[in-house]
């Protein structure tokens, strides 16, 4: 009788251990493996920003440079990291005396040379081919202040590259900017910003714990 016992008490051990097996196998399967984090490398020489600024009686177009830029995002959670700088320092609208009053009294550019725009959520999928509509939130960083910043994109993707457009309007004057009106001369306090960027697609692997 015994034996039987040591017998019965033996099959329900390895029962139950095949349970745990089976069980903890499971939970291991159930765990979201960490998505592949999508990289957008912007390419500065392929890249511009151009504005338009309405005035009375016509209206003042300039563009400013991109100098540097990388996105990195989550394409499952939307959390997206990365930045967008743009040289202050660089704009223009093609007259000089005009130019000369926009970085000294405007802009401010020897003291604030870059514009830039860091990138905390994408909302969207990037196709890795074909369009795609996306939105990028995050905070511009412009003439000493931070502001939060929302834009929706258009984006074109073939081969491993991307070509992206967005447009949206700056509030300037509201950020802290010189207002540049004159008694005859009035401007728009909000110019209209165009981002067209280009670049390069990428995928980089989650990062893996160190060897214990």
């Amino acid at each position: 009788m015994r034996r039987t016992m040591r017998r019965t008490t033996g099959m329900c051990a390895g029962r139950s251990a095949i349970w745990l097996l089976a069980l903890a196998l499971a939970v291991a399967l159930a765990v979201p493996v960490s998505a592949a984090e999508r990289v957008a490398t912007f390419d500065p020489a392929a890249s511009k920003i151009s504005f338009v600024l309405q005035a009375t009686a016509h209206q003042v177009e300039g563009t400013f440079p991109v100098h540097s830029g990388e996105l990195r995002w989550d394409g499952e959670t939307g959390v997206a990291s990365g930045e967008i700088v743009v040289g202050a320092e660089g704009g223009q609208t093609g007259n000089d005396k005009r130019d000369a009053k926009m970085h000294s009294e405007v802009l401010e550019s020897a003291l604030f040379p870059s514009f830039t725009f860091r990138v905390e959520r994408l909302e969207g999928d990037v196709a890795s081919e074909g369009s795609s509509t996306v939105r990028l939130a995050g905070t511009l960083a412009i003439h000493g202040g931070e502001h939060s910043l929302t834009v929706d994109a258009e984006v074109e993707a073939a081969g491993g590259r991307f070509d992206a457009v967005a447009s949206f309007p700056v509030p300037y004057v509201e950020w802290g900017l010189e207002d540049p009106s004159v008694f005859v001369l009035r401007v728009a306090k909000s110019v209209a910003v165009t981002v067209e960027l280009a670049g390069t697609l990428s995928t980089a692997e989650p990062a893996t714990g160190a060897d214990g």
